[in-house]
């Protein structure tokens, strides 16, 4: 799954990315915006994670969904 496919379909992925991270709130999905890098700095943030692994996790999330 590629940047744009990200933005294109946000509000559909809104509903997915909340059941893998579930303590991202609306509001803050609402500020990423379909922007990669902001998911993970959000998810680094409201999970105490490094940047790595946050990156690691949206990697897999990405292969799941583009499967």
């Amino acid at each position: 799954m590629n940047k744009d496919i990200i933005e294109g379909n946000w509000t559909q992925l809104k509903g997915t990315i909340q059941e893998k991270w579930g303590e991202l709130t609306d509001d803050q999905l609402d500020q990423i915006e379909g922007n990669r890098k902001k998911l993970v700095g959000q998810i680094q943030e409201s999970y105490g994670v490094a940047q790595d692994e946050a990156e690691k996790q949206v990697s897999e999330w990405e292969r799941t969904k583009a499967a």
